[in-house]
């Protein structure tokens, strides 16, 4: 099992020790999450359930890959993720000269979380129609693979058509930065059986993955897949043993957040660390 920490839970003046820290006791990554923009009357939530109101449009909002290279500056060996990035919000050159940027400057350590995104409002503030989004996302996402491995690219589609451009420097991570599919329905699963490194659902719980697991397992092996999809969802272990019904589900990664407040996020990484990380490792 692989442990993750996601920065979003954590004051922004703090994201840069918090990486600093999670790097130095051995957390495999750290994640962000991303927005465009969020319209003052947006509506929902990732999440299902009443209990998760809609996002404030004040909530402050960075550019999630400015802040990866920063932190990639700041860090050796942790993995920078985003979880998840709306692939479909710009255009693909856009997106693959962003991460090819991040890429390069961690020495490799891109996780690219990418999602088709739920907030209906977002899209529509930049005039995309939010229902054709499937779509329009599985094109991004084959311009920037091509952008990332080929060296040059012609595309006609859809959504998107240019003349044939190069695209350099290309990514670390060949042929390209690792995708991890954020998502919960039928989508997200083929898009990470086909071409993600991972699935990074939201909404399933432990009971729910061996269903959804096993379509992922029946999708990958009808794609000619021989890689394992790499399975991460967030969680709260309190010690070694409660990591293990997440491992028997098939989760391969944890995105924690073992702190209640800002002020308690160094001292609860490194409480994490000694009571729940190092047992597992030792097991």
């Amino acid at each position: 099992m692989d442990f993750g920490v996601h920065l979003g839970t954590v004051n922004p003046r703090l994201w840069v020790q918090v990486a600093e820290e999670a790097d130095r006791l051995g957390y495999e990554s750290v994640w962000v999450p991303e927005h465009l923009v969020i319209p003052v009357g947006a509506q929902g939530s990732p999440h299902h359930g009443a209990e998760h109101p809609p996002i404030p449009a004040t909530v402050p909002v960075f550019d999630a890959m400015g802040v990866l290279c920063h932190l990639a500056a700041k860090t050796e060996r942790i993995r920078l993720g985003t979880q998840v990035y709306n692939i479909g919000l710009r255009h693909p050159f856009v997106t693959a000269r962003a991460a090819a940027t991040v890429d390069v400057l961690s020495g490799g350590r891109l996780a690219f979380g990418i999602g088709a995104s739920w907030l209906r409002e977002e899209w529509e503030a930049v005039g995309l129609d939010f229902d054709r989004r499937g779509p329009l996302v599985d094109e991004a996402i084959d311009v920037c693979r091509r952008l990332w491995s080929e060296d040059v690219v012609e595309h006609t589609g859809e959504f998107f058509s240019f003349a044939p451009v190069a695209f350099e420097p290309k990514p670390v991570q060949r042929p390209g930065p690792a995708l991890h599919i954020g998502g919960d329905g039928a989508a997200a699963l083929r898009r990470a059986a086909t071409v993600g490194t991972g699935w990074m659902p939201m909404n399933h719980t432990l009971a729910d993955l061996p269903a959804s697991l096993a379509t992922l397992a029946e999708l990958a092996d009808r794609a000619g897949r021989e890689t394992p999809v790499e399975v991460t969802l967030s969680g709260d272990p309190a010690d070694s043993a409660d990591v293990e019904p997440y491992a028997a589900a098939g989760v391969t990664r944890l995105i924690v957040r073992p702190w209640q407040r800002s002020s308690e996020a160094l001292e609860g990484l490194r409480r994490f660390a000694d009571d729940v990380m190092a047992p597992h490792a030792g097991a």
